[in-house]
């Protein structure tokens, strides 16, 4: 399972871990993440605790999966070296991880199997990590040792993107003391104009314009959701 926002630096590296993880998902029947040495304390992400070495290569039993602690919580986690982030790749045999499912969420293997696709409208919207890798005793964790990065939000394009200017721009952008934020526009046609900001995240798409602090990116999704609520501004998702 690999995520379709994961951005992949040294593909060479990817697929030599890839086989690691097959490995260890075959020879051991385990459930393989592959976790990503954290750079900061983010509080964005999910974390994972190294349990048990397993010996062979460099990977380990997982203690525990945490989901997006507070900032306190995820600079103890980096200071004590034992946790990676979730990188959300997952590699497994499919009897395994249908074992699993059976036995922590029985009724979707049951509803997969007596209607193949036709259940997909009705299965339960649950992540992978609280259905199964949260709860399970055969989930493994594998060190990434290639360049990782989550494009789930905008602050993603500062991280890629960055070199010596002031600010990140993907599209025209007019600025008048402003500094650290990003600006991105879909059409060329537009233009995007500040004056006097700092950390901020300004998105122009269609009709749409999405202002936000950098701090807060990760709120965008409440937003879409209070969107999704409303008749009226349904088209602007």
């Amino acid at each position: 399972i690999f995520p379709a926002d994961a951005w992949i630096k040294d593909e060479d590296a990817f697929h030599a871990t890839l086989e690691q993880a097959a490995f260890l998902a075959t020879a051991r029947d385990l459930l393989v993440t592959l976790g990503i040495a954290p750079s900061h304390p983010s509080t964005g992400y999910g974390y994972i605790e190294q349990g048990q070495s397993i010996g062979e290569m460099p990977g380990f039993l997982v203690k525990r999966f945490t989901e997006k602690p507070d900032l306190k919580t995820a600079e103890a986690f980096v200071q004590s070296g034992r946790f990676s982030w979730n990188s959300g790749i997952f590699v497994f045999r499919p009897r395994v991880m249908l074992s699993e499912l059976k036995l922590y969420l029985p009724e979707l293997p049951a509803l997969l199997l007596a209607e193949g696709k036709a259940a997909y409208a009705r299965l339960p919207k649950i992540s992978l990590d609280y259905a199964v890798m949260e709860k399970t005793a055969s989930a493994a964790v594998l060190p990434a040792m290639f360049g990782w990065d989550d494009l789930g939000d905008w602050t993603a394009l500062e991280r890629l993107l960055r070199d010596e200017n002031p600010n990140v721009e993907v599209g025209k952008h007019l600025c008048l003391e402003t500094s650290g934020s990003v600006f991105y526009t879909t059409s060329g046609d537009d233009l995007i104009v500040t004056i006097g900001l700092e950390d901020v995240v300004i998105v122009r798409d269609g009709n749409a314009t999405l202002v936000v602090k950098k701090d807060r990116v990760q709120d965008i999704k409440k937003v879409l959701k209070l969107l999704n609520e409303d008749p009226e501004l349904q088209r602007w998702v």
